[in-house]
């Protein structure tokens, strides 16, 4: 038994049955004690929520809502990106003095139903999580009546805040650190799930090779499952097949990345010797592999703690004009160039 199976027994919102059994404010007390005996008669473990004390929740404390949106979950992981990313969201709530309820939704109208009834569950703002966000879910957020900041993707047509990464910088400088060290044009190592923000550092990379006179018509590319596992089975495959490689790769993100080098130290390739790599994020298994991999680092907390401040700034301000935040990376060179 899940909180979303239970929502569902009871004909409430996810958003309600979680607000319930974390004790925090937003629904009544009937509803509150209808959850937790429904809880206990399904069996639902409850030890990992927070019922406050005597299940009134912190009276008087500002509630932010982070919303996870899941798409397709195939970028979306419980990586230690997105752990970091929530631990930064966590610190800056309890250093503003604010609770934070936190979701996840699987589908567009989910998302307006929930972004339509968070308010009236006391919810000041909204953090929305939109990595694997398409234009056409940013419709679900013209019916939100209480701010909202999306997370880590931004659309240029948008009037609402956004936190985002600087993908296309860093992926410029991973691309034109590998052409001067290594004097090679360097392969790339795409996600076949496509997002905002791999299509941006694809953008970096084309710079890159631009400024040194190289064309990105001519680069080696393949596509990969963003995930450990799946680029492992990919790679593998593509070099049983014979395809060519690249001297060095820039890939999409760490698991790619972690993925691909197991698939060529599996075939006798040396890295670096063989094959350089460079994946992004800095996630924290970059430093564990064999070699320990070199990737652009983001500062996940830092991103999550800017979030939080901005939206608090706008619930507290009537006029304001949306700004788009874009966190700065640093590329961390290891043993895999």
């Amino acid at each position: 038994m899940t909180a979303k199976e239970l929502a569902k027994i009871l004909n409430l919102s996810e958003a309600a049955v979680s607000f319930a059994l974390n004790g925090k404010p937003g629904v009544s007390t009937q509803t509150r004690n209808r959850v937790r005996e429904a809880a206990e008669k399904y069996g639902l473990d409850t030890s990992r929520f927070d019922n406050g004390e005597n299940g009134n929740g912190q009276n008087g404390m500002q509630t932010l809502c982070l919303i996870y949106f899941r798409r397709h979950g195939a970028v979306l992981t419980d990586s230690s990106f997105f752990n970091d990313l929530t631990e930064g969201i966590e610190n800056g709530c309890a250093k503003a003095g604010c609770q934070l309820n936190i979701l996840n939704i699987y589908s567009r109208e989910e998302l307006q139903r929930q972004i339509e009834e968070l308010p009236h569950l006391g919810v000041s703002g909204i953090l929305l999580l939109g990595t694997e966000m398409q234009q056409e879910d940013f419709n679900a957020l013209a019916f939100a009546q209480v701010p909202v900041l999306l997370l880590d993707n931004h659309f240029i047509s948008s009037k609402i805040d956004s936190v985002q990464i600087n993908n296309a910088d860093g992926a410029y400088t991973a691309a034109n650190y590998m052409i001067n060290r290594l004097k090679q044009r360097p392969g790339y190592l795409r996600s076949s799930y496509r997002i905002m923000n791999f299509d941006q550092r694809k953008e970096g990379f084309d710079k890159a090779l631009r400024y040194n006179g190289l064309s990105a018509a001519s680069t080696i590319i393949h596509e990969l499952t963003p995930s450990i596992d799946g680029a492992y089975s990919d790679m593998k495959a593509i070099i049983d097949r014979g395809e060519m490689l690249a001297r060095c790769y820039f890939a999409d993100n760490d698991q790619i990345a972690i993925g691909a080098m197991r698939a060529f130290k599996e075939h006798g390739l040396k890295i670096p010797q063989d094959i350089a790599i460079i994946g992004f994020d800095d996630i924290a298994m970059c430093s564990y592999t064999e070699p320990p991999l070199s990737s652009v680092h983001v500062p996940k907390r830092h991103m999550g703690l800017i979030a939080v401040e901005r939206l608090l700034s706008v619930i507290s301000h009537s006029d304001y004009y949306p700004v788009n935040v874009q966190i700065s990376t640093n590329l961390v060179l290891r043993g895999t160039i």
